[in-house]
């Protein structure tokens, strides 16, 4: 993924409003990202926990959602796996995560969901850069670049159902 400014960011949104996208949480830590090794750019927003966002290039722009996540939380004793990476998380490592749809659909209230990694990882954790202390990758005998694109054709087949 290329590097990323704030002002790219907000005019990514397909999701919300322009008022509400010059108003929500950008990461602070633009210039540290590992963006070579980022599929898309996920973040929770720090003063409202419910809030995430993802932001990522998709046929020749950039699409942004926003995304809303369930108040509760799992026990320690469940485990889920993330729809993108299929990486496994203990407890609340894996979030429920709805985005209204883009449009007159999201306008009237429809939306679309999907279990995401609670931190946004993803993209680290298949490529082995991120590590779980309790959770899990299964073993695979695809290549990293395999699981890559899976990743990607994941993620692709949810921003499909936002514009639908």
């Amino acid at each position: 993924m290329r590097p990323l400014t704030e002002q790219d960011i907000r005019t990514s949104f397909i999701n919300c409003s322009r008022g509400e996208a010059k108003r929500l949480a950008t990461p602070r830590d633009l210039d540290e990202r590992p963006w070579d090794e980022l599929d898309f750019l996920g973040w929770r927003d720090p003063g409202a926990p419910d809030r995430g966002y993802l932001v990522t290039e998709r046929e020749g722009g950039l699409v942004g959602v926003t995304l809303r996540l369930p108040s509760s939380r799992r026990g320690l004793l469940h485990r889920s796996m993330c729809s993108l990476c299929l990486t496994t998380h203990p407890g609340s490592g894996v979030s429920l995560m709805t985005a209204r749809k883009a449009g007159t659909a999201g306008r009237e209230g429809n939306s679309v969901g999907i279990y995401i990694c609670a931190d946004m990882a993803c993209s680290l954790y298949v490529r082995g850069r991120k590590s779980l202390e309790s959770g899990s990758r299964f073993e695979e005998t695809l290549t990293t670049e395999q699981q890559i694109a899976r990743t990607a054709g994941n993620l692709s087949a949810f921003l499909a159902k936002l514009h639908g």
